[in-house]
């Protein structure tokens, strides 16, 4: 069963009668303002920002480990 141009000509109709030519062009125009807003949303995204540091008891720990380590090389 294949829809040949005829076919597809009805349907068309069938919706501009059902929905009217403002409806149909105003929900097209949402359509096309939500791909431009989606298309600007992947090219205005911000670069990652580095992690923050939380410096805490265990850097004060590993602070003092290498500080340890370093003095009993030099001497």
């Amino acid at each position: 069963m294949n829809i040949g141009p005829f076919q597809i000509v009805i349907i068309l109709l069938v919706v501009l009668v059902l929905f009217g030519r403002g409806r149909i062009s105003e929900t097209m125009g949402d359509f096309g303002k939500g791909i431009k807003s989606f298309k600007k949303g992947m090219t205005d995204e911000e670069p990652a920002k580095p992690a923050q540091r939380i410096e805490g008891p265990a850097d004060e720990v590993k602070s003092d480990e290498t500080k340890s380590t370093t003095d009993k090389t030099t001497n």
